[in-house]
Order: C-alpha cells, then sequence, then structure tokens
C-alpha cells in the first residue's frame, strides 16, 4: 500500500495509489460551516475497498461531521463527496443502500423492540425475511444478544442499545460500514468482537470507516488513520509511519503534539 501525502496552500490531501478507476469514498475539498465556525475545512480524502479507515481527533475536531455529511444526515458547504465514482449529491437513495450506520448517540426508535427496529432496516433494504433470520442469528450469536432481543430499545443499557445499532447496520452486509465512536459503553468482549467484525468485514473488500478518540483502538484495527483539529486534516497514513516519525515518544504523546490538549481545542473552539 503506497500513501501520498503532501501538503498545499495549507491543505493536506490523502490518497491511494491503487490499480482501480476510483477509490469506495472520496471526499474533495469539502467544508462545512455553521454559522461562521468552520466545522470543516476543505477535507481532501480517499479510502479503499478493504480498507479500514479511523477518524481520530478530541470532540470537536470534525469527525462526526466528516461522517454526518457521507450518510447524507447534512450537506457540505462546499466541495464533493463520491461513493464508488458516484456523486453522492446526485444519488443520495442508491448510495445510502450501501452505507450501514452507526450514530454516536442514537436516539430514535427507543419505543420500539430492538427486533422491531431490525425489521424496519431490513424494510428499508428489501431483505427477505429468510435472509434476515439468517443475518440475525450470527449477530445475536456474536454480540450474546439473543434474550435480549425483543426486549424496547429505550429499557436497555447504553451497552446494549448500542449493540441494538451495530447489529441493525450489519444487517444488509453493506458494503460501507460507518461508525461514529461504536465502542462507547460496550463491555470488552462485545468492544473486542465488534474490532474483530471490522477487520472480518474488511476482509471481504468493504470499506470501515469509524471516528475514536483513542489511538490504540486505532492501532489495533485501521490500515490507515485521518487526525482531524479544528476541522483540518493534519495526518493521514498508518500508525506504524506515525511512529516511526516520532521515535521515543508514546502513541498518547505523538497525538497530543499533534492535535493539542483538549484545553487548547476547547478554548480555540469558544473563540469562533
Amino acid at each position: 500500500m503506497l500513501i501520498f501525502l503532501y501538503q498545499s496552500a495549507s491543505i493536506i490531501v490523502c490518497n491511494i495509489d491503487k490499480d482501480r478507476s476510483h477509490p469506495m469514498i472520496e471526499f474533495q475539498n469539502v467544508s462545512k460551516l455553521y454559522g461562521d465556525k468552520e466545522a470543516l475545512s476543505n477535507l481532501n480524502l480517499q479510502i479503499e475497498n478493504g480498507e479500514i479507515m479511523g477518524l481520530i481527533g478530541h470532540n470537536g475536531a470534525g469527525k462526526s461531521t466528516t461522517i454526518k455529511s457521507l450518510v447524507s444526515i447534512i450537506s457540505p458547504s462546499s466541495g464533493r463527496i463520491l461513493v464508488d465514482g458516484q456523486e453522492l449529491s446526485e444519488n443520495r437513495l442508491a448510495i445510502k443502500r450501501k452505507i450501514g450506520y452507526v450514530a454516536d448517540s442514537p436516539d430514535l426508535f427507543l419505543r420500539l423492540t430492538a427486533n422491531e427496529f431490525w425489521e424496519l432496516i431490513a424494510s428499508s433494504y428489501d431483505l427477505i425475511s429468510s435472509d434476515l433470520e439468517a443475518s440475525l442469528a450470527r449477530l445475536l450469536d456474536v454480540f450474546d444478544f439473543a434474550e435480549n432481543r425483543y426486549q424496547v430499545i429505550e429499557t436497555l443499557s447504553h451497552g446494549m442499545r448500542q449493540k441494538v445499532f451495530v447489529i441493525g447496520a450489519l444487517l444488509s452486509d453493506p458494503d460501507i460500514w460507518v461508525l461514529d465512536e461504536p465502542l462507547t459503553g460496550l463491555d470488552p468482549q462485545a468492544a473486542f468482537d465488534l474490532k474483530q467484525m471490522m477487520k472480518e468485514h474488511a476482509q471481504k473488500g468493504k470499506t470501515v470507516l469509524f471516528s475514536t478518540h483513542v489511538l490504540e483502538v486505532a492501532e489495533q484495527v485501521c490500515d490507515r488513520i485521518a487526525i482531524l483539529k479544528k476541522g483540518h486534516l493534519i495526518y493521514c497514513g498508518s500508525v506504524e509511519d506515525l511512529r516511526k516519525d516520532h521515535p521515543d515518544q508514546s502513541l498518547e504523546s505523538i497525538y497530543l503534539s499533534l492535535a493539542g490538549r483538549k484545553e487548547e481545542v476547547s478554548d480555540a473552539s469558544q473563540g469562533h
């Protein structure tokens, strides 16, 4: 895997040279403004089939904005997003069907049972009953959730709710799996299982994009990471290369030297 990383006019462009006509996901000069605050600034990023990409950064760095732009929850203020060579703004419905998405703090459908929620997801992907049951049988076993299948979601703990939405995102075996802080609230076994499923998903030639603020987690799972700071892409590459560039430093120290301390980010955010 050959990675090109260069900087021009304060814009970092991160792409991969592969024998393929187009990447699976491509952000081209994507920016997002909320009033006069720039949440994302000229993001250029390519993600390939079979790749696990981690979005790293403090709260407010632009991770969720990047993800929500990709899954069409919000629209960029400028720039283009392409999925499998298709313009997102012109093919939203078709592209949505390629994506399984797990939000950071899902708060919809909480009055449904887990099973009702999965049936709703299955209907949106036109999954037939036999395919749904086959997928559920495997996923319920992996996440040890069979006994809670018919429980109302709002009665579940945060970690158990997270399992419901992770299972829902995998039901259709999507080409792209997008997860926003997916490990939050999961018990150690469930977190381990989820990381293994990310790897298995990528091994099938599918794409995984997930956000985290824990660099050690990204090191365990990701092929590459993209570090964001106040809406700007400041690093893109492997954790291994990051370590080589900063020898004799802990991973935490490397990250803080690049992204700044949380206090610095908070102060800067308040200044906008």
